[in-house]
């Protein structure tokens, strides 16, 4: 007697909605995938951050790789390991994967030195995602501090490509100094063709700083917030939570409606180191992205 062992791709978009098993052996397989990728542009954002399109080169990977917003993949600098990093692309773009990347340690050094042409790898994507379906019909809040908008440009993509089936859309951002702030030049684009209310601040104004100036948590009082029909997207410092979340827990929006990421949290992706373990969870695994009900039942979460 003869078994056909059915062929498993975790690319499908089933597998997609969840994280995927590590317990399985074909999905490790398939998750441990290297894709191989060529810099196709890179945009200085920053001193510190530069945004760096990727093209999986080979076609038939590159039209089986699917991602939802909030997950991360693993990038592979060749000769000098690799490191998580949250997706900043739609979605729906497949002709290039979009990674905002701060240069922090050996590796980011070094891919800050790449120029055009350069090969590197991906992993993933990994994590859970943002539930961008059951916010449907309900007003998005978005709240980023500093390098936090760069995981939110996610589901910012998805919503300016769904927008008929969101009512208002808001992004409050907030930074340490204006020469921080990321993606300037698609703010007008958010405001006027995607119908996005944005409100920036920033800590430290400088000479030509002409707009607000305090805490993000200050750009509470000059936006109305329908409590019962508002989700809450929450990405920055971990310390930003506790401030933004408990305001708006004060304000009547449900705990399971805000949703926060801890990607800064983020090792090998799998599970396998444990530096990502809070407690009982992985967040590698079970998140990176949580609703902040379950990140006050995690001690030490943030």
């Amino acid at each position: 007697m003869t078994f056909k062992i059915p062929k498993q791709d975790i690319n499908f978009k089933p597998f997609m909605n969840r994280p995927p098993d590590y317990k399985l052996k074909h999905e490790i397989m398939r998750t441990d995938r290297v894709y191989k990728c060529e810099v196709i542009n890179i945009i200085e954002l920053t001193a510190e951050e530069k945004l760096f399109h990727l093209k999986i080169i080979d076609p038939a990977e590159r039209a089986i790789f699917h991602f939802r917003p909030g997950q991360f993949l693993m990038l592979e600098v060749p000769g000098f390991g690799e490191f998580p990093i949250s997706i900043s692309s739609s979605s729906n773009n497949q002709e290039y994967i979009a990674l905002c990347i701060r240069k922090v340690g050996r590796g980011t050094e070094i891919l800050h030195r790449a120029r055009m042409g350069s090969r590197v790898g991906i992993r993933g994507p990994f994590g859970t995602s943002f539930p961008m379906e059951e916010m449907v019909g309900h007003n998005i809040l978005l709240v980023a501090g500093g390098l936090g908008l760069a995981p939110l440009r996610a589901p910012l993509y998805w919503v300016n490509e769904h927008r008929d089936q969101y009512r208002d859309v808001s992004l409050l951002y907030g930074t340490k100094d204006p020469s921080s702030m990321l993606f300037t030049y698609q703010y007008e684009q958010w405001r006027t063709v995607n119908r996005i209310r944005l409100m920036t601040i920033v800590d430290r104004p400088d000479e030509n700083w002409t707009g607000r100036v305090g805490l993000i948590t200050e750009l509470f009082k000059e936006i109305e917030i329908d409590p019962l029909n508002t989700y809450a997207i929450v990405c920055g410092p971990p310390i930003m939570f506790k401030f933004v979340c408990n305001h708006l827990d004060s304000l009547g929006i449900p705990m399971n409606r805000m949703f926060v990421s801890l990607e800064r949290r983020m090792h090998c992706g799998m599970g396998k180191c444990c530096r990502c373990m809070v407690g009982s969870t992985f967040t590698c695994v079970d998140g990176p992205v949580f609703d902040y009900w379950s990140v006050m039942n995690l001690k030490e979460a943030i």
